[in-house]
């Protein structure tokens, strides 16, 4: 079983493994540690991850980045309209409101959702997992960031099983990076939690979270974030600055060009990190548009300057991250800056005079979340012992349920999982039904989702059931916010009492709701629920309720009968739609394949047509005849003539025929090169053989000894004919001698010799034997 951690950057990818000694983070082929997120399609087959990155600047319009800013949402939201002006690959609205991308593959237009591209994505990752672990990738934990909807993160589920994986959890980047901070520490302090800050400023977002830790255990107590402020907004800045001087200086208008606005976007991304470091940075880029090469510089007081909206936005979520957990900067013993977008020194200073306090980059800033995961998947995994720590993350947003007949709530809120929940958690709904009814779950405040997000999340229908005639019903429905962050009905059951008619209660009483700690879903980590309690609502429903303890004064019994659950997620795919995508992956994986082996045929036969003309005029110029050289090299010719132009895109079928044919003619010649070595080799074995032999037969008896030496000197005189005859041959005749038909004749004289040197036994007398015989059959039966 493997225990792996993800996670799935806006830019690039992290894969973090727990092996016996610790976390490694495993690298790519390319031997770095961060894969990037992209998928591009070539005309046949589709490159991943850094071979995809490379073909970028290339072929932008087949070369799919970012797709985690577009899964899960619909395609009219203005956060997907913003992402437009920055995609270079066209995408269209699908028939459900999603999103597809279209692009050409194997000479037809195709489109894929982004569920799909992200699905191909994990497929690469996994494939990179197991082929430095050696072994099937399945179980693991995927870093998601806490502002997903419940859509995303099913989002997120549908592309694992796409490519085959299965998410023990899905856990937040932020409390992913404070599990890997706080399970190593061990100076926290005995009496009163420790409250850490962790801000991560990533590729497209910043996310706050606030965590208290003590010892053995860790509370996330609030998430607070800005969907589009990370480190690529701060290369827009360069890339507007720089595509207005360039219009000026040099008659050129970037925007206009997809390649263009791709290679300085890469441009002004490299000069950021120069700006890190330095004071003033320069840029030039060849022939970027119009075949004109451009140069200029900025300051990092200019780029400062020009990024000040930006980094005033940065305090935002800091400011309210601490309003949710409730505490003051008097509270905060420590604040970590994580993510690739962290290196600005102007946000370091920003948030040390926010936060009165320099922030702390203990962690690596890049694969934090990564490790973090890896960890809980280890704490989750059944083949690994982790020292107790209790995890305890919380939910981003507020959940409300309403059934049939309006809300369902507490006394207290028209809110059935509150903002700061912790999760996992349950809360088990009794109603008194006496047939079929539907439940609703929806955000409740829309103003904490990004804009244009419909607040209904999904619709369950519970049952249909049967009543037993004069019994009364009571139907409880256990919903649970699992360790996903996903809301669901779990189960639904029907408990019908048969009441004593001489004992009744006419009283009517509200529905009531329980909450209960769920410790299964979750083992050590949990420990966050609420203890079990009933609350009454304010909504009345149909039927008639009675307050528990009712039924202990009543004369019955309880049949408890399981009800089915019938679920409707809006906007999410449907089983058959993850199935049959889980099928195109497998004919596009099988595709990419059979194009690698296509293309390794190719250069096989490339490399021999080389290797072999190098060949002929060196090594092999004495033992091939001069017919057989010139047949050879116009072979050769002629397949190399039609390898760079008919052949140049040909089926692995045809270049395997081209290298056998090549191979029969180039054979005759090898087999002479390589005999003469081997001949010589295996004469001298024999030779030593035979010396070997006429040494060891001094203490045999006369008769025997002639025999052994007899057949020395007959293969000795067999071996010195058959060389004489073939040193006077032409090396580039057919050997007379053979190598191995000296290893034949040498395998001869050691089954003769040592059937003439083995030991002769004097025979033993018949009462001797029987004796023997006894014997032995007397130590068998002891064994046995």
């Amino acid at each position: 079983m493997s225990v792996i951690g993800f996670d799935i950057g806006n830019e690039n990818c992290v894969i973090a493994v727990v092996k016996q000694r610790g976390i490694d983070v495993l690298l790519n082929d390319e031997s770095k540690r961060e894969t990037p997120a992209v998928v591009s399609f070539g005309e046949k087959q589709r490159f991943l991850g850094s071979a995809g990155a490379s073909s970028a600047t290339m072929n932008p319009k087949s070369t799919i980045s970012q797709v985690k800013r577009l899964i899960g949402l619909s395609y009219s939201q203005p956060d997907v309209q913003n992402e437009l002006r920055l995609l270079p690959y066209p995408i269209s609205q699908a028939p459900d409101g999603g999103i597809l991308v279209h692009l050409q593959y194997l000479g037809e237009n195709r489109t894929f959702t982004p569920v799909q591209i992200m699905g191909m994505l994990f497929s690469h990752l996994k494939q990179i997992a197991e082929k430095n672990l050696e072994t099937v990738v399945s179980d693991c934990v995927i870093g998601i960031p806490a502002y997903f909807t419940d859509l995303q993160r099913r989002a997120y589920l549908h592309a694992a099983t796409i490519a085959g994986l299965k998410p023990l959890r899905l856990l937040h980047d932020c409390t992913a990076t404070a599990l890997g901070y706080g399970i190593y520490k061990t100076d926290f302090s005995q009496g009163c939690p420790t409250n850490v800050v962790f801000v991560d400023i990533g590729h497209c977002d910043t996310q706050v979270s606030v965590v208290s830790f003590e010892a053995g255990q860790m509370r996330t107590l609030s998430h607070a974030f800005e969907r589009s402020l990370g480190g690529r907004d701060f290369d827009e800045v360069l890339f507007n600055h720089f595509a207005k001087q360039f219009k000026e200086d040099y008659k050129i208008d970037v925007y206009s060009s997809v390649k263009a606005s791709t290679r300085l976007r890469a441009a002004c991304e490299k000069l950021k990190k120069v700006l890190s470091a330095n004071a003033e940075a320069p840029i030039n880029i060849e022939c970027l548009m119009d075949e004109k090469d451009v140069k200029g510089y900025i300051k990092r007081e200019e780029f400062e300057r020009l990024a000040a909206d930006l980094l005033e936005r940065i305090t935002n979520p800091c400011k309210k991250a601490l309003a949710d957990a409730g505490l003051g900067l008097g509270n905060i013993h420590s604040v970590e800056l994580v993510g690739s977008g962290s290196r600005i020194p102007a946000i370091m200073r920003l948030l040390a005079s926010l936060f009165k306090r320099e922030p702390g980059r203990t962690l690596n800033a890049s694969e934090c979340v990564a490790r973090g995961c890896a960890l809980q998947s280890a704490m989750l995994s059944p083949i690994f012992r982790v020292r107790d720590y209790e995890v305890q993350d919380c939910f981003p947003f507020s959940i409300g349920f309403t059934s049939d007949d309006g809300p369902i709530c507490t006394s207290s809120n028209n809110i059935l999982f509150p903002k700061g929940q912790p999760i996992p958690s349950v809360k088990i709904l009794t109603f008194h039904r006496t047939n079929m009814f539907r439940l609703d779950a929806f955000y409740v405040d829309p103003s904490e989702l990004s804009s244009g997000l419909s607040p209904k999340i999904s619709s369950f229908m519970i049952g249909p059931f049967q009543v037993s005639v004069g019994g009364k019903s009571k139907v409880k429905v256990r919903v649970v916010l699992n360790l996903h962050g996903i809301v669901a009905v779990e189960s639904a059951y029907l408990l019908e009492e048969e009441v004593d008619d001489s004992v009744t209660n006419s009283d009517k009483v509200e529905p009531e709701i329980s909450s209960e700690s769920d410790m299964a879903c979750n083992g050590a980590e949990n420990g966050a629920n609420t203890k079990p309690e009933s609350v009454h609502v304010a909504t009345a429903n149909t039927g008639e309720w009675r307050p528990s303890g009712v039924d202990g004064m009543q004369r019955g019994r309880n049949r408890r009968l399981e009800i089915p659950v019938s679920e409707t997620i809006f906007g999410s795919m449907s089983k058959a739609e993850v199935s049959e995508a889980l099928e195109k992956e497998l004919q596009l994986a099988y595709q990419d394949r059979m194009m690698e082996r296509t293309k390794d045929k190719r250069n096989a036969l490339e490399a021999f047509i080389y290797e072999t003309r190098n060949k002929l005029f060196d090594i092999y110029r004495s033992f091939c005849t001069e017919d057989e050289k010139d047949e050879i090299s116009k072979n050769l010719q002629e397949t190399e003539e039609w390898l760079y132009d008919d052949g140049d895109d040909e089926s692995e079928l045809v270049y395997t025929s081209k290298l056998e044919q090549l191979k029969k003619l180039v054979d005759p010649v090898e087999n002479r090169f390589k005999d003469e070595d081997a001949r010589h080799n295996v004469a001298k074995q024999l030779l030593k053989r035979i010396v070997d032999y006429r040494t060891g037969v001094k203490s045999m008896a006369n008769c025997d000894r002639d025999a052994v030496i007899s057949e020395c000197n007959k293969a000795e005189q067999w071996l010195r004919e058959k060389m004489q005859l073939q040193e006077s041959l032409p090396k580039n005749c057919e050997p007379v001698l053979w190598s191995s038909e000296i290893k034949r004749r040498m395998e001869v004289l050691d089954a003769t010799c040592r059937h003439l040197m083995r030991p002769k036994t004097s025979p033993q007398r018949q009462g001797d034997t029987r004796a023997s015989d006894h014997s032995d059959t007397s130590d068998n039966f002891r064994k046995e």
